[in-house]
């Protein structure tokens, strides 16, 4: 079972580069909807793709991967396993969608067909905060 302390310890490695841009990229969505000039907003849409496809993804895949692979190592039921771990995937569903919105929202950019202010992707930069403190009590409290 020691095997299994690695990939927990590969998981929560995959799960902090995966949320580093899931508070990055929101925060690029800020400046990239402030930004005028021709060249900041084509500078931004190549940061942003970067960080998405080349951290983000990546990051969310092996969290993904490596969550999985420590439920079968456990041998999970899904039955009988304790409710804060139902909860804890219940927001790590929540977090792909936000994922895969981030995504929307680059491609809206990307086009040049954003309708959104500033403010609406500072309010959006707090959600995974709000996920990552509910998830990290779960997971170490396991109320």
């Amino acid at each position: 079972m020691t095997y299994l302390l690695w990939i927990k310890a590969l998981h929560i490695i995959a799960m902090v580069t995966w949320f580093a841009g899931l508070f990055y990229l929101p925060r690029l969505f800020v400046y990239h909807a402030l930004s005028e000039d021709r060249l900041s907003q084509e500078r931004f849409k190549i940061m942003e793709r970067k960080l998405y496809y080349g951290i983000m993804a990546p990051g969310a895949l092996l969290t993904i991967l490596f969550g999985i692979w420590l439920l079968v190592g456990y041998g999970w039921d899904l039955y009988k396993a304790a409710l804060w771990l139902h909860l804890k995937l219940g927001l790590v569903l929540l977090l792909i969608f936000f994922h895969l919105y981030c995504g929307y929202c680059r491609k809206q950019f990307l086009k040049d067909k954003n309708r959104h202010s500033h403010v609406f992707y500072r309010w959006l930069n707090e959600f995974p905060v709000l996920i990552l403190i509910a998830v990290v009590i779960l997971a170490v409290v396991k109320p």
